[in-house]
């Protein structure tokens, strides 16, 4: 349960972060609120064990890859690399347009995975390092432009899993990169999954859920849904069938883009690739989209609102319903897949389990339209949680 003065609570773990030296202003992890709030759900509110993950977190940001993650993010375009469509043809994951609620949908295609085939054009350190800035892409990009398009906080991710033809060779081939990127997100991106639908599911899948179950919180596997090949009704309730890949049972093609799995299509891609350059060039504090940008605001327009707003507006109370996710065991530093895919990782692992995260700090921009949007929609500030209950059937072991 969360405490119940979160308000107090939250301050103490800023004052703690700042006399640590271990958050500054325009920090890429994010300073607002919500971010701190999410590493605080992600250890059930001790300020102790949040402190020691949010300085983990920081020192795996300064030097994941030998380089950091925002230089890594500046060589790595995540949704346009050089071996991405050969990436896609081995180990299909994707963002696609947004659910009913506004969340972004995060697509996996695990009977596409073939590392055999992957390691023909790239080597397993290079494809781990797209995962990573992929990763990075949910809170950097991808959901403050969620959150923009909605016009309230967007705070995680409807991940859909896909298992058409999915079997045990193929486990085994993608079990340690897969353990090791849930740690990655449960480490340094936590709370940033709303929900997970694993969809058909084949006979036999027990034997692979109970594999990959003690990798996961027992908060996280409660909000896994498992499906069989009688899913489409469950997920259309929660997605627009325009919005849902035709080859899931929506009718979205994307035709004229690349097909859905290509397409990048989502709120997030509005003039990114002159967001994009400008950034590089140090014409923008960030990549992300601002505040009033999406509905064609001149970004700095955008900024220098926001800013002005953010310096005359008070903080409004933190009055977030908290959800439970991982053990408060300390994370670990995550090993690197190796050439063989092999890790060595040995804390608890478990995909992010809600939706409380926020993306990469906007020098005070993104906050102030944040609380903006919380006194206009004080019901977001609600822990958005799945509907997927309609006729699941969730595995146990």
């Amino acid at each position: 349960m969360a405490p119940k003065d979160k308000e107090a609570i939250l301050k103490q773990f800023r004052e703690t972060l700042q006399q640590q030296d271990l958050i500054h202003d325009g920090d890429s992890i994010g300073t607002d609120d919500d971010t701190l709030l999410r590493f605080l759900r992600a250890r059930q509110f001790n300020l102790k064990q949040a402190t020691l993950m949010w300085k983990n977190c920081q020192h795996w940001r300064k030097t994941v890859e030998g380089v950091g993650i925002d230089e890594l993010y500046r060589q790595i375009d995540p949704f346009d690399y050089p071996e991405r469509d050969h990436v896609f043809d081995c180990w299909p994951l994707y963002f696609h347009k947004v659910d009913k609620k506004g969340r972004p949908l995060n697509f996996h295609h695990f009977g596409g995975i073939n590392l055999n085939k992957l390691q023909k054009k790239m080597t397993l350190e290079r494809f781990w390092q797209t995962v990573v800035v992929n990763c990075e892409a949910l809170t950097r990009e991808v959901l403050p432009a969620a959150a923009e398009a909605a016009g309230k906080p967007i705070l995680g991710t409807f991940v859909v899993v896909d298992l058409s033809g999915f079997g045990i060779s193929q486990f085994w081939q993608m079990k340690d990169f897969a353990r090791s990127s849930f740690q990655v997100s449960q480490d340094y991106f936590p709370e940033t999954m709303a929900q997970l639908a694993i969809v058909n599911a084949p006979m036999g899948f027990s034997t692979i859920w109970n594999v990959m179950k003690p990798w996961l919180a027992k908060e996280t596997v409660a909000k896994v849904a498992i499906y069989g090949s009688d899913y489409r009704g469950a997920l259309l309730e929660l997605i627009d069938a325009d919005a849902l890949p035709s080859s899931l049972g929506g009718t979205c093609t994307c035709e004229g883009q690349g097909g859905c799995m290509k397409s990048n299509a989502g709120p997030w891609m509005h003039d990114r690739q002159q967001r994009r350059e400008k950034w590089l060039r140090g014409e923008r504090e960030t990549i992300a989209i601002a505040p009033g940008e999406l509905h064609g605001k001149p970004a700095k327009e955008a900024e220098t609102q926001a800013k002005d707003a953010s310096e005359a507006q008070p903080a409004a109370p933190t009055t977030e319903q908290q959800q439970p996710t991982e053990e408060t065991s300390p994370p670990s530093e995550p090993s690197q897949p190796s050439g063989s895919g092999s890790t060595s990782e040995t804390s608890s692992i478990a995909t992010p389990a809600s939706e409380a995260s926020q993306p990469e700090r906007q020098p005070k921009s993104r906050e102030a339209s944040v609380e903006a949007v919380y006194k206009e929609h004080p019901e977001t500030r609600e822990v958005q949680t799945g509907d997927l209950h309609t006729k699941q059937a969730i595995l146990s072991g």
